[in-house]
């Protein structure tokens, strides 16, 4: 089974984030893989296993990327691609990627692409099933259940807290939520055997594209830190008292009433 997973490399935001004119200082950001994306690793070795073939790990992003292309080979992918547009691109956006991947998956059969079901930067959970859509094959997002059939998948979904169930033929896109599996932790052996993994580096003239051909098609005005957080107050007197002080809050202070 030729096996795909979409990686996205990005910050952790439990570390300190920094903001500087718009724009998050690198400098003092954590990076790692984007944590639903892990879900969609660990899913994807586990149906090889399964099912045999082969998985293969793809980000769209700057040299810095090997790092999480490394750590994903060392959880037992067995190879990695990193599209490095960091030459020819200076700002993209969730058109941009959609189409360095339509490229890239052009000339390849894939049975079972996996990504993360939303990216904890931007969160707009478009590229996947953006994909789907280019590539013209089914796509399920927000799984919690995976099993394949020969042809068939059996899937269940998230759905406000409950549970949908479906089925959909391969070739097939998924995007994965947390409670599918639990992301295992790269072992010792794991990252001595990753570092001889192959990882392909390709950039858009690989993919016969120009600048032009993924001009993003939004632009970022501002990026900004949320403002902290008040401390609570606590409501004297009876609860009579308490609901008159409440409401009197909510509408002169929140104003929300």
């Amino acid at each position: 089974m030729n096996i795909y997973v979409l990686l996205k490399r990005t910050f952790d935001t439990e570390e300190k984030i920094s903001v500087s004119d718009g724009r998050i200082e690198d400098e003092g950001a954590e990076y790692i893989i984007n944590p639903y994306d892990e879900y969609a690793v660990e899913e994807a070795i586990n149906q090889r296993d399964k099912h045999g073939g082969e998985v293969t790990v793809v980000t769209v992003g700057d040299e810095e990327a090997e790092k999480q292309l490394r750590t994903a080979l060392a959880m037992g992918a067995d190879q990695a691609v990193l599209i490095n547009t960091e030459d020819d691109l200076e700002d993209g956006d969730q058109v941009t990627t959609t189409k360095i991947l339509e490229s890239y998956f052009n000339d390849k059969e894939p049975e079972l692409i996996l990504a993360g079901n939303v990216a904890i930067d931007e969160a707009s959970g478009q590229v996947g099933p953006r994909l789907a859509e280019r590539l013209g094959i089914n796509y399920v997002t927000t799984i919690t259940g995976l099993e394949i059939d020969g042809s068939t998948a059996s899937i269940e979904r998230d759905v406000e807290g409950d549970v949908e169930k479906a089925e959909a033929d391969l070739p097939l896109l998924v995007t994965c939520q947390q409670g599918l599996n639990d992301p295992r932790y790269p072992s010792l052996p794991g990252i001595m055997k990753a570092k001889k993994k192959p990882l392909d580096e390709l950039e858009l003239d690989d993919l016969d594209l120009d600048e032009e051909d993924v001009e993003a098609k939004t632009e970022t005005i501002d990026i900004f830190l949320p403002p902290e957080k008040e401390a609570g107050r606590i409501l004297e007197g009876d609860i009579d008292e308490q609901v008159s002080e409440l409401v009197s809050l909510l509408k002169d202070e929140a104003k929300v009433l």
